[in-house]
This record gives C-alpha cells, sequence and structure tokens, in this order.
C-alpha cells in the first residue's frame, strides 16, 4: 500500500520534496548564503562595494548575477542612488528575512547535533 503522507497530517511528500529542490536551487548556489547571512546581523543596508571587498573569491560576475537572482525572487531589496560615483545598496525583503532565519534555525541545528553526536549524524 503506497503512503501518501510524509508523517505530517495534509502534506504530500512529493509536492514537498518538488518544495525542497527549489529551495535548494535558491540557497545552493555559490555565494547566496555569504550574500544572505551578514544581511541578517544589519537593519542597515549594505552596499554593492562592501560585498565585493568581502567576499573573496568571487567574481563581479558572479556576484552581481546572485544579486540579480536574489532581486528577482524578492529575497533583496535594491537601490540604485543617481550619484558619481554610482551607489547601490541591498537589505532583506520580509521574504528574505524569513528565509534568513530559517536558515539560522538549521545552523542552530546542525551546531547542536554535530558537537554531541557527530558521527552519527554524519557532521
Amino acid at each position: 500500500m503506497k503512503q501518501d503522507s510524509c508523517g505530517f497530517d495534509g502534506y504530500d511528500a512529493e509536492l514537498l520534496m518538488n518544495e525542497t529542490k527549489k529551495l535548494r536551487e535558491l540557497i545552493t548556489k555559490r555565494g547566496t548564503l555569504e550574500i544572505l547571512i551578514p544581511l541578517c546581523c544589519t537593519t542597515n543596508p549594505v552596499r554593492y562595494i562592501k560585498f565585493r571587498n568581502s567576499l573573496k573569491g568571487f567574481s563581479s560576475k558572479t556576484l552581481a548575477i546572485r544579486l540579480k537572482q536574489l532581486e528577482m525572487n524578492e529575497i533583496l531589496e535594491r537601490r540604485a542612488y543617481k550619484e558619481i560615483p554610482p551607489r547601490v545598496e541591498y537589505r532583506l525583503t520580509n521574504k528574505g528575512q524569513e528565509l534568513v532565519e530559517s536558515v539560522v534555525d538549521l545552523l542552530q541545528w546542525m551546531r547542536k547535533w554535530s558537537r554531541s553526536n557527530s558521527k552519527k549524524v554524519g557532521l
């Protein structure tokens, strides 16, 4: 007999796996978490140049692509100022803030279990 749920009443396992794939595609791209995590530590916008200077090993092109993807997914809000030199700032949207809070929860889970039980959970 086929089981239609994953142990959470009202959830479909296949649907959850599809959503997991979308989430994984969003947050596991190189540079995504490195952009998001610092933004959760401040209420101030972060300038492009600060990302550029702090993300070692990232090309300007990769950084620009990743920032654009996060903006298109409504995770980041971009604000450009008509100044010379140009100034561009980013901040988390409410959606982005919730995402980062969830990532921090996962990091706390990992810390908890990797210290006490690292061999059993493979961390």
